[in-house]
């Protein structure tokens, strides 16, 4: 393809990007939030057209999914989803240098709540998408497998009404033999040979709810009292010190190996007996943060709620949210295990409910679309290498893993970003993608199409 419509390529982008994210799709993790039929309407517009099936799936009014098809011409040949997820999380707008819903581009980086989870990806893959749409119907693309784009609902409070949802009610409209979506694409290591990182694996995801329960009283007369409150705040404090073991995945050498570490950090982090005091010490708190949860099971109370809750009144009970992500051969029985070690005598005072439990998955790297992804991000990077990575938040990739699925969260970014900048802005204040990295990306997902399809 040539460089004029790699770069109209990128401005729609661009221009699909702003849009999305000044449609506010916030999801708060109510079924009436969400809004996702907004970013499903702009996205039906831009992937519909000649050679496409686009069907639209609302499960609850206001939360719709969109997948478009372009048909291959050999009902045998592997298929290849590009799914991204059109919803984002809520915003502190004070925290915040400009408008987190005003997609604006500012000194070649586009601002806005979800332009880095994951609207740019989702523009992007729509794009490419319409692209290749547009020279099936000229003849220039030709694939033997099914292209489909998913762009899906409710990613960021679970799937309920996403991809999960689709996965038990609609299963045909979105099977797929491969699978691309959040997040990869970063570069590290010596630049003249650097590794770009995708995501073949996630820990699982495993939320509890724990309820305390207390007697009810009046505020002003606490002596004595059974107050849940306060029993639900050592609960919290014995899940903030909870220190269960690490524990290193398949992936984890591998990983090391990328950051290009002196020698002793290096056996340090590979060793089970070392890296608790390593990470105690490291001056990077983001990174230690990242590397304690790539070799850990963690704990994080992130929401405490008492129905009823006053000034004056002594609470009877009080429910304590916990996001707990767990490393391959966690289940529920493991998680189990962990509480009770971590709560200690408190564990019999507390009732514990599931709230999700997908465990961790991972994909294998020995595939036909790990070599397309090689030469695609060879193209602008020649010398760069492409390494397995395990993402410790979760994606839809675990739900299409469930279905037999391979899946990788891929992309490419601009040498120039730097990671650990680019990570804080995952739910995080300034939230915004530099140009450069969506015309990168733009482009491999053109490329990457075509060389596994046709």
């Amino acid at each position: 393809m040539d460089e004029r419509r790699l770069d109209s390529m990128t401005a729609q982008t661009v221009d699909l990007l702003q849009t999305l994210i000044r449609n506010e799709c916030v999801n708060d993790g109510t079924t009436e939030s969400g809004h996702e039929s907004r970013n499903a309407d702009v996205l039906d517009q831009v992937i519909a057209g000649s050679g496409v099936d686009v069907e639209r799936f609302e499960p609850v009014p206001g939360r719709a999914s969109i997948v478009g098809r372009i048909a291959g011409s050999d009902p045998s040949a592997p298929t290849l989803c590009l799914m991204g997820h059109t919803d984002v999380v809520p915003v502190h707008a004070d925290g915040w240098s400009n408008d987190p819903f005003g997609g604006e581009l500012i000194e070649g980086e586009v601002w806005g709540r979800g332009a880095v989870d994951m609207l740019n990806l989702t523009a992007s893959m729509a794009v490419a998408f319409r692209r290749l749409a547009d020279d099936a119907a000229t003849g220039r693309f030709r694939p033997k497998g099914d292209l489909i784009y998913f762009g899906v609902a409710d990613e960021e409070s679970g799937s309920a009404h996403g991809a999960r949802w689709m996965a038990e009610h609609h299963l045909e409209a979105i099977r797929a033999d491969f699978v691309l979506t959040e997040n990869g694409g970063l570069h590290s290591g010596p630049t003249d040979a650097p590794f770009v990182g995708v995501n073949v694996a996630e820990k699982g995801v495993a939320w509890r709810k724990l309820t305390v329960r207390g007697t009810p009283g009046h505020g002003s007369m606490p002596f004595r009292s059974d107050n849940a409150l306060v029993k639900a705040a050592g609960v919290v404090q014995r899940l903030a010190d909870y220190r269960p073991a690490p524990r290193f995945t398949e992936l984890w050498r591998t990983r090391v190996d990328t950051l290009g570490l002196p020698d002793d950090i290096k056996d340090a982090l590979l060793d089970e007996g070392s890296i608790d005091a390593l990470l105690d010490e490291l001056p990077s708190v983001a990174a230690a943060a990242h590397l304690h949860a790539c070799t850990h099971t963690t704990f994080s109370a992130n929401l405490v709620d008492g129905p009823g809750m006053k000034t004056n009144v002594i609470p009877d009970h009080v429910e304590i949210n916990v996001d707990i992500r767990t490393l391959p051969g966690d289940g529920p029985a493991e998680v189990d295990a962990h509480l009770r070690a971590a709560l200690g005598d408190l564990a019999d005072h507390v009732e514990v409910e599931i709230i999700m439990n997908d465990q961790a998955s991972i994909s294998p790297v020995d595939t036909r679309l790990w070599d397309s992804l090689a030469r695609a991000v060879n193209e602008p990077f020649p010398t760069a290498r492409l390494t397995p990575q395990l993402v410790v938040g979760f994606t839809d990739a675990r739900i299409y893993r469930e279905m037999g699925a391979v899946a990788y969260g891929a992309g490419l970014f601009s040498p120039e970003l730097d990671a650990g900048e680019f990570g804080s802005r995952f739910h995080g204040h300034d939230e915004r993608i530099d140009v450069e990295s969506l015309a990168l990306t733009t482009r491999l997902w053109d490329h990457v199409c075509r060389d596994l399809l046709t």
